[in-house]
Order: structure tokens, then C-alpha cells, then sequence
């Protein structure tokens, strides 16, 4: 049997990670909502955002980053490349983010924090972004390339209905920038050399993917994934602040405090150490 005192505090452990839960579905579907919500009351007018493609496309001409129709040319001939990379699109974004956040939560809460922030800022930003610079996807312009996901693929819409869809939301590419995010708190947390590998190509494979169905440029990932680390920045510094670091500490229990878990339960074999004291080696005091 547990000691009380042992039983006790892994009560309110657990207790108080139900509750965190709760609270952070709550935070979770609201930041959802309003990110979707606005994004799409926001869309810009059609005429501005092919006038913005234009410029995104003389400036990777400028640049030499024009890929787009090569990359998507190179594909939209061979039916299980255009099936891998719509699949990619379609189910390595948003469940991806869903399990791996559930993961970090239960295991790596810290981890979790920092990351659920850096997608917060990132978030705010793309929506400014999306409000006052629409720009129309590759898949929408004169350009020469297919829209591989419309055309061949059902499943994308059954994740993010067309009510909830800014058509002309394609800079900068989030789509990438939050998978950057997932896999850079993956490689810090897992140890498998393996898994730490497909972690950190796993986002490269979703920059291809975005600009291979035609969904976005080449520059609407590279400012994702700008805009993207400037969230974890900002995640980082808050959580280094004063501020910050107390309201972590809330968060997360304090034997967990260290290595950024969440202590497991005792299993039937663990037991508290015992402490032994000799009898009156403790003075009484007084003279």
C-alpha cells in the first residue's frame, strides 16, 4: 500500500491535470474558432489578390525562387507522386498537429506551452497578414499548373470546410510554418535518432507538398516559416520571463517543473524512502 501522504498528492496530480485539460480544450477550440472565424470574414477582394500574386511572382523572379510551375509540372504526370504529396497536404497538417499536441501535452507539457504559444503569435501575425496583403494561390492565377488536391482529391475539404476557407489567404504559408513548429518541439523531445530524423524532414516534405499542389509559392513558405520561429521566439522569451515562468509554474506541478513532465504514477513496487533518526540525537534545548 501507498503511503497517505503519497496517495494524497498524487490525487491532487491527478486532479489537477483533469482540469488542466479541460481548460486547455477550451483555450484550444476558441483560438480555433477565431482563427478560422476571422480568416475567412477577412478574405480580400479577388482583383487585389491577383495583383499581390503578381508581385510574389516578379519578386521570386527577382530572387530566382520561381519553382512553382516546374515543381508542380514535375509531378501532375505520375499518379502516386500526385497521390503521396496531396496526402501529405491533406493529413500530415492538421491531424498531424492534433495527436503530436496531445502528445506533448500528456508528456512534455512544457514543451506543449511553448509551442501552443508560438502558435498563438504566428497565428496573429498570419491573420494581419491575411487581412491587409490577401494573396491568391498559384492553383488561382494564369500561371500553368494544376490544382492537384481539387482535382484529385475529396478529403481536404472534409478537414477545413469551404465556409472556413480564405481562398486568397496564401502568404504566408502556415500550412507549413505550424508543421516547422511541431517538428521543432519533436526533435527536442524524442530520442529514437530516428524519429528525431523523420521529425525534421517530415516539415521539408510538407514545403514541397504546399508548393507541388499548387497552393502555395515558394516565398509563402519561406515567410511562414519566418513568421513561424519569430512565434517561438516570442514564446521563449515570455516563457523566460518573470511573468511567465509563474504562470508556467501553475501550470505544470512542480515536481515536474525540471525536466518539463508530468511525474507518472507510482507503480505497486515504488515506495517513499525511508528515514531513520537515532533516538535523542535531537537536543531538547534549554540549558
Amino acid at each position: 500500500m501507498d503511503h497517505p501522504e503519497r496517495q494524497l498528492r498524487q490525487y491532487r496530480l491527478d486532479t489537477f491535470a483533469r482540469h488542466r485539460a479541460r481548460v486547455e480544450v477550451l483555450v484550444v477550440l476558441a483560438s480555433l474558432l477565431a482563427y478560422f472565424g476571422v480568416r475567412a470574414i477577412t478574405e480580400g477582394s479577388e482583383d487585389l489578390a491577383l495583383r499581390n500574386a503578381e508581385r510574389v511572382v516578379r519578386l521570386q523572379e527577382h530572387l530566382l525562387l520561381d519553382w512553382d510551375m516546374s515543381l508542380n509540372q514535375s509531378v501532375v504526370e505520375h499518379t502516386r507522386l500526385i497521390t503521396v504529396f496531396n496526402w501529405i497536404y491533406t493529413w500530415g497538417h492538421w491531424p498531424v498537429i492534433f495527436f503530436c499536441g496531445i502528445y506533448l501535452f500528456v508528456r512534455f507539457p512544457r514543451v506543449y506551452y511553448r509551442t501552443r504559444n508560438a502558435f498563438l503569435v504566428s497565428g496573429a501575425i498570419g491573420l494581419v497578414i491575411f487581412a491587409t496583403f490577401p494573396v491568391a494561390p498559384p492553383r488561382l492565377t494564369d500561371l500553368d499548373v494544376v490544382d492537384t488536391v481539387t482535382r484529385w482529391s475529396t478529403s481536404y475539404r472534409f478537414l477545413q470546410p469551404v465556409a472556413l476557407t480564405n481562398q486568397y489567404a496564401a502568404m504566408p504559408s502556415l500550412h507549413f510554418g505550424w508543421n516547422l513548429l511541431i517538428a521543432v518541439a519533436l526533435v527536442q523531445v524524442l530520442r529514437t535518432p530516428t524519429l528525431r530524423i523523420l521529425a525534421g524532414v517530415f516539415p521539408l516534405a510538407m514545403a514541397a507538398a504546399v508548393v507541388i499542389t499548387a497552393n502555395h509559392f515558394v516565398i509563402d513558405a519561406i515567410v511562414g516559416g519566418m513568421i513561424a520561429l519569430l512565434g517561438l521566439v516570442a514564446a521563449i522569451w515570455f516563457e523566460r520571463s518573470p511573468h511567465g515562468w509563474e504562470i508556467y509554474r501553475r501550470l505544470v506541478p512542480a515536481s515536474g517543473i525540471s525536466e518539463g513532465t508530468i511525474p507518472a504514477r507510482p507503480g505497486p513496487d515504488q515506495h517513499p524512502p525511508r528515514v531513520t533518526t537515532r533516538r535523542g540525537s535531537q537536543s531538547r534545548g534549554g540549558k
